[in-house]
């Protein structure tokens, strides 16, 4: 009886499936430090998503972003939960992965992928690594074929080009906003990713309703999370909408990528590294702030491989028209071009207000025709020779019939910053805008 006994218990020993089952790594929250929680006995790798049970039974989400000695130091997602010491610390599925796919577009959603627009949720088969996945340098197409942005200063004055990474540096009130959605409305591209970073929430509600309309809403992925949320939040929703562009890119997509602010972004990386105990450097950035910008763009680019292409614009603040910012500085040190927007040309009603000899498309040359590039030239001698005697011309210190660069700038003044000029709901093709630059600014 016992031997029949010992044996059904062996039988079913041998059935049972523990793979399955394995044991988990819970660990117990043992501080609590500003931003910081920290957990003994949970040693799971970087990034790992982590779930801390408050007594009373809440629960607060974050991911481990490093260690301190044998604890993991885990960064929550949310505040205002009441944890005490001993708080039970649990492995919440794996953070390193988003979800993808053409069920994103036209959708509206949050760092963690979850719907702001209130539709029904997002499901999806697709996933991509939300650190991307590193490439051959080789594997990188160059530059070759202009891009459509459908503004006229830009597509004459400052080409851009499929697979381009550009910086728009601004201040704030110059019209930053306005430029993004004629881009956004004027742009030739198969998808567009939007990301908004540390936006207020009423902008965030005004950008979706007034800037994304028609179709280009329903070729679109917004991610978006606001000023009020935690850094962490603010971080991963940048690596979000790279992620998804970096996924439609491999489909063979022409993305457009807008990503508003990456100083935003560098502000949440600061505060992470400030409170992981990294030494502030210049105004008051950690090393790892200023190393995750190029991180981020470098993540952008045209596939040779695959034949899809990641056009992407980051917007730059230049906090009281400071271009010397360490943002500013690394954001232009790395993109393949610069927009610099400026308070002065904007307060003479002139919108989108571009400083044109501070701005520069380092790719322009290898995708415009000869006549293009000359005419562009000239436009810009004859604005900098301006703007280099701008004092003397308007104290009347200058004679007409000096140096006749100056001479035809001056009179020629009017017609370059109507050039510039264009109405907020205004397309300007390609084509147009290299048409009017020749016919006003050619040999």
């Amino acid at each position: 009886m016992n031997g029949r006994l010992m044996k059904s218990a062996s039988m079913a020993l041998d059935a049972a499936t523990l793979a399955g089952n394995a044991p988990r790594r819970v660990g117990t929250l043992v501080s609590h430090d500003g931003q910081m929680l920290e957990a003994e006995g949970f040693a799971l790798p970087l990034g790992s998503g982590a779930r801390v049970v408050s007594p009373s039974g809440e629960t607060v989400h974050g991911e481990v972003v490093g260690f301190r000695g044998m604890r993991s130091l885990i960064v929550p997602f949310e505040h205002g939960t009441a944890l005490s010491v001993g708080s039970r610390v649990e492995p919440d599925g794996d953070a390193s992965y988003v979800a993808c796919g053409s069920a994103l577009l036209g959708r509206v959603i949050d760092a963690h992928g979850a719907p702001l627009d209130g539709r029904r949720p997002i499901t999806s088969r697709f996933a991509w690594p939300i650190g991307g996945r590193r490439s051959n340098p080789l594997d990188r197409a160059r530059v070759t074929r202009p891009m459509d942005l459908g503004v006229r200063s830009i597509n004459a004055l400052l080409t851009a080009g499929e697979g381009q990474r550009i910086a728009i540096i601004a201040g704030s009130g110059v019209g930053k906003s306005v430029l993004m959605g004629q881009m956004l409305a004027g742009t030739d591209c198969d998808v567009i990713v939007v990301g908004l970073i540390g936006e207020r929430s009423r902008e965030v509600s005004d950008f979706v309703e007034t800037k994304l309309t028609g179709a280009a809403r329903e070729r679109s992925v917004v991610v978006a999370v606001p000023a009020d949320h935690p850094p962490l939040l603010r971080l991963r929703a940048a690596m979000r909408a790279t992620a998804i562009a970096e996924f439609f890119r491999a489909e063979g997509k022409k993305v457009f990528l807008l990503l508003d602010s990456l100083t935003r972004v560098a502000h949440a990386q600061r505060e992470i590294g400030l409170a992981l105990g990294e030494p502030p450097t210049m105004k008051g950035y950690p090393p790892s702030a200023l190393g995750l910008i190029p991180r981020l763009v470098e993540r952008a680019g045209a596939d040779r491989r695959t034949g899809g292409s990641i056009t992407a614009c980051y917007t730059v603040l230049a906090d009281g028209g400071d271009t010397e910012d360490p943002v500013v500085d690394a954001a232009r040190a790395i993109v393949d071009g610069h927009i610099v927007l400026s308070r002065a040309i904007s307060e003479q009603g002139v919108f989108p207000a571009i400083d044109v000899s501070r701005s520069l498309s380092r790719v322009m040359t290898d995708i415009v025709d000869a006549d293009h590039a000359l005419a562009a030239a000239r436009f810009r001698r004859l604005w900098s020779a301006y703007d280099e005697n701008r004092d003397l011309v308007l104290m009347g210190a200058y004679a007409p019939g000096n140096d006749a660069v100056v001479d035809e700038a001056i009179a020629r003044r009017d017609m370059m910053l109507d050039f510039l000029r264009q109405a907020p709901n205004h397309h300007v093709d390609y084509a147009s805008s290299r048409t009017a630059l020749l016919q006003g600014f050619g040999a």
